[in-house]
């Protein structure tokens, strides 16, 4: 919700303190909201909802919530042999594009960056990988709907993979 202030109040002060006719507008805009614990909550609630979807396709769930000092993994699965990295999303509405959109070149990198470590670390460096993301939607009072993108995007060759 947009809100404007009353013009006559926010009048500038021109040529040494006299006022004029130039008027600043000031909007804000009001946003809900959602306390820590409510957008953790929903967060929460989220990843559980795209793990029981994963596992109802017949994914195995390895790791969920993997913390280092670099990031976290929301979810690693397994998928018939190939280790699946999940990046899981969560909105309240549409309203800011879909499952694609939500995970930047950014957030692309530091995920890559994430896997590297996770197969570094578990010895792990001739399993077939891949990354997927899965947009949340909706609410815990109603239902989610889910936008689950397979092999969303690959490992760029300079990655040194």
């Amino acid at each position: 919700v947009w809100s404007i202030p009353d013009p006559s109040t926010n009048l500038c002060a021109c040529a040494g303190g006299v006022e004029c006719a130039h008027i600043r507008v000031i909007a804000t805009l009001r946003l809900p909201v959602m306390m820590p614990d409510s957008r953790h909550e929903f967060g929460r609630d989220s990843e559980t909802s795209a793990e029981q979807f994963l596992r109802r396709k017949g994914y195995a769930i390895l790791e969920r919530n993997l913390r280092t000092k670099i990031g976290e993994l929301d979810l690693v699965a397994d998928d018939h042999g190939v280790l699946v990295f999940v990046e899981v999303k969560a909105r309240t509405t549409g309203a800011f594009g879909g499952a694609l959109l939500a995970v930047d070149r950014r957030k692309q990198a530091k995920l890559i960056r994430l896997a590297g470590q996770y197969l570094a670390r578990r010895h792990l460096s001739d399993r077939v990988c891949r990354f997927d993301v899965i947009l949340v939607q909706g609410d815990a009072e109603s239902s989610f709907q889910i936008e689950h993108i397979e092999h969303a995007f690959d490992v760029p060759d300079q990655a040194g993979w």
